[in-house]
């Protein structure tokens, strides 16, 4: 018996729904980055997709810097007001690309499953 049902996956994590006695608990996403596990409900995937963005638009100095794009220098905040994550460019990029296409996929499933079905 599976316990999860992935939603997305990139090289540096993945997401997916938990399962409980053959259930599928899709109030909630678990997002695992790097070392950190986040269980989240939509509107905070959506939170946290503005907190990415925000991230890009403050952070904008490495085209300048040395490391290019290396270091943990940056702070990304999170729906979790009390934990932010230190993150280099690169994976600014792909915690991005993960909560995207995460979005993108249950958001595919929803239409697919609701008003898609004709």
């Amino acid at each position: 018996m599976k316990s999860i049902q992935q939603i997305y996956i990139n090289n540096w994590g993945t997401s997916f729904y938990w399962k409980k006695e053959n259930e599928l608990l899709r109030n909630r996403v678990q997002l695992v980055f790097r070392e950190t596990g986040f269980y989240f409900t939509k509107e905070e995937l959506h939170h946290f997709n503005y907190c990415i963005q925000e991230s890009f638009l403050l952070n904008t100095s490495c085209d300048q810097c040395e490391l290019k794009n290396q270091c943990h220098r940056f702070l990304l905040k999170t729906p979790c007001s009390q934990i932010d994550l230190a993150v280099c460019m690169q994976e600014l990029h792909a915690v991005k690309d993960l909560v995207e296409g995460t979005l993108f996929k249950i958001n595919l499933d929803e239409y697919l499953q609701g008003i898609g079905m004709n």
